[in-house]
């Protein structure tokens, strides 16, 4: 899928290497609740045991400006019997942040997700400190549903959770 500048693709196992690599960066690995250190033997079972199943949709996201893959993008936990799933998109290039691929990527997984997968509901939970996110998933058509305060602890430190849904019927009328 395509947004001209910007298109996703199915990950392969191929991509495991750059994966690693970009979880593990503080960067990107900042904006996670799960902290513990990327394997590649850990994203070969959740490629194996989530992907290949049907529980995770997960694309790369490629940028034509760039030449490359800068990150990635996926729909996990995918529940068809309540037609819904849980949204989450890391820029693992430094330099590909801020530029808007990832509001890209995100409406182009917005797609798949009510397009191909006939999902009625996406949503993702955002640390309330990500204000640049939040403000990325507003504009992306995302609407807060609540705040959960203190919801997780991470280094000791407690941290508010956004949690942010877009409908279908939401998506369909700005499409």
């Amino acid at each position: 899928m395509s947004d001209f500048d910007v298109s996703i693709r199915p990950i392969t196992v191929e991509d495991t290497e750059k994966i690693v690599f970009w979880r593990n960066t503080s960067d990107v690995q900042n904006n996670f609740i799960y902290r513990t250190p990327f394997t590649n033997e850990a994203h070969l079972n959740w490629f194996k045991n989530r992907v290949q199943t049907g529980e995770v949709a997960q694309f790369m996201i490629h940028s034509e400006k760039l030449d490359r893959d800068v990150g990635s993008v996926y729909l996990r936990d995918i529940d068809c019997k309540n037609q819904k799933a849980e949204f989450g998109i890391f820029i693992g290039e430094a330099d590909a942040r801020g530029q808007g691929i990832g509001s890209k990527a995100t409406l182009l997984t917005l797609q798949y997700g009510f397009e191909k997968l006939n999902l009625n509901r996406i949503f993702l939970r955002v640390f309330a400190r990500n204000i640049g996110a939040v403000k990325a998933y507003k504009k992306a058509g995302f609407i807060q549903e609540g705040l959960f305060r203190e919801d997780v602890i991470i280094d000791g430190v407690k941290e508010d959770l956004i949690f942010m849904s877009v409908l279908k019927s939401e998506y369909m009328e700005n499409k």
